[in-house]
């Protein structure tokens, strides 16, 4: 049975549970409790009048209503959409009108035709009968997911039951989650991968906690996960906490980390943006093991370290049922037994052509190679290749990871206005700074450097953050808005701290 089926097939056993924890109040229950209620939002959708293949919405913060309406939504073969509420700042109703939402809900003070409270679902009448028996099919699409886009609205995809499942057998087959673990999870439930440890709780038998971004470094300690789902942003800001609070107190980074992440974790999980190097070293000299991977909204999870197949500086093996094509141009194209999608929902005309290919092959945009074993190197984005006007290609990722081994710099876009020389836009680790040690930090990157790679000047930017659209909700760099809200900065010849 696939892991969606086992999912919506009955019960899980007692003794496991999801916990929800937010600054200031954290709640537990059973995941029979949750299976439960699960069925009385089932049959709440059912007499609203949503039918198998209807898409109902969701625009609220996580919560244990965002998990029973998801779960709901598998249980009658509806289409769950997430929209994350600091993405999307269209009403209610607008996005019931623009995406076809046979129903949305929302913890956003607004009442519309087909928009309902999320907190409407708390207290449900028990079920009167038994729900129509419902089997995914690989083939067929219980979430519509949008990519995180880098201007205008975002695409969305349809994706298959089969490329949910496909991922989440592989990761069991890789990490064991079972008996024992807890899992954390803190980004947005809209992005259909964090939702995939709910599955995996049901299907596997472990614990789940859920949490925000903001209640994340509060909670950790009191819940004691024995897995934490990041993003390389998240674990750069624990980083610096880490060596700072060693450096302030003398105790080990062992010691710190325990006391900042409680002393179960059995290893850390990062992707969907480059780590850093330094980063992924810190964590795993201070005994939490920290496996990288790869993979994006069109193609789910490609690669992935884990306990006995972990090579520093790549993104792991590649998974089965994924096959790795490295083109002409070096570009990474990826084919899949189970696709995520083979088109865009919502696109602009052509949108869907740049990206997929016949065959299910997605064209990623990535720049990469397989080693002699089988093991995936990300080398930046095809995009991100910036052409000198003499002719040199200068990949700007490796460029940039050198100067975010600064602890003076958070974050950094590598760009080039005149196409002669290079110029770094950066986000400072700190308010305060020091021009003096950002020009010594370009220096030291600099020296490594072939001259044609070589940074002329730093300009200095407002910290990078999804809150004023600098960092995709991925917390991924913005490139192009970066560049376009510091161009004039960039290319004035006074302006910017000098190499």
């Amino acid at each position: 049975m696939s892991v969606l089926n086992r999912v919506i097939g009955g019960p899980p056993r007692p003794g496991n549970r999801l916990t929800v924890a937010r600054l200031g109040a954290t709640a537990s229950w059973d995941l029979t409790e949750v299976w439960e209620r699960s069925g009385r939002v089932a049959a709440h959708l059912l007499g609203l009048g949503v039918r198998p293949g209807d898409q109902i919405g969701i625009l609220a913060a996580n919560s244990l209503e965002w998990v029973l309406l998801d779960l709901a939504a598998l249980r009658i073969k509806a289409v769950t959409a997430g929209f994350d509420p600091g993405k999307f700042d269209a009403t209610g109703a607008e996005l019931v009108a623009r995406y076809g939402l046979a129903v949305l809900f929302t913890d956003q003070d607004e009442t519309a035709d087909r928009v309902h409270p999320i907190t409407s679902l708390r207290e449900l009448p028990a079920c009167e009968g038994e729900l129509p028996k419902a089997v995914w099919e690989a083939g067929e699409a219980p979430a519509l997911k949008f990519t995180s886009g880098s201007s205008g609205p975002a695409k969305s995809l349809l994706a298959s039951a089969g490329s949910i499942d496909s991922s989440l057998a592989a990761v069991q087959d890789m990490f064991a989650h079972g008996p024992g673990d807890d899992l954390f999870v803190f980004l947005p439930l809209s992005l259909l991968q964090q939702r995939y440890w709910v599955y995996s709780a049901l299907a596997f038998g472990h614990d789940v906690t859920i949490s925000t971004y903001e209640a994340a470094f509060a909670t950790l300690r009191t819940v004691r996960p024995t897995v934490v789902m990041g993003v390389p942003g998240f674990f750069e800001s624990a980083r610096v906490h880490l060596e700072a609070t060693a450096a302030r107190t003398g105790a080990s980074l062992a010691e710190v980390a325990a006391e900042t992440f409680g002393d179960r974790i059995r290893y850390l999980w990062t992707g969907s943006a480059p780590a850093n190097p330094a980063t992924l070293r810190c964590f795993t000299d201070a005994g939490l093991p920290i496996f990288e991977g790869y993979g994006l909204n069109e193609t789910c999870i490609v690669a992935k370290n884990h306990p006995g197949a972990h090579r520093p500086g790549s993104v792991g093996r590649v998974l089965p049922g994924k096959e790795v094509l490295i083109d002409a141009d070096g570009v990474i194209n990826v084919r899949s037994d189970h696709p995520v999608a083979t088109r865009y929902e919502h696109a602009k005309p052509g949108d869907s052509d740049l990206m997929f290919r016949p065959g299910g092959i997605v064209r990623t945009g990535d720049l990469g190679h397989l080693d002699e074993d089988g093991y995936l190197f990300v080398h930046g984005r095809a995009d991100d290749v910036i052409v000198l006007e003499n002719g040199k290609k200068i990949v700007v990722r490796p460029i940039e990871e050198r100067l975010k081994t600064s602890p003076l710099i958070e974050d950094c876009v590598v760009t080039n206005p005149s196409q002669r020389q290079l110029v770094a836009i950066v986000s400072p680790a700190a308010q305060q700074v020091d021009t003096d040690q950002i020009a010594a930090a370009l220096r030291q990157a600099n020296a490594g450097l072939d001259r044609d790679e070589q940074i002329a000047k730093a300009v200095l930017a407002e910290r990078f953050t999804v809150g004023n659209g600098l960092l995709s909700s991925q917390f991924k760099p913005r490139r192009k808005q970066i560049e376009a809200r510091y161009r004039r900065l960039v290319i004035d010849p006074e302006e910017g701290i000098r190499a």
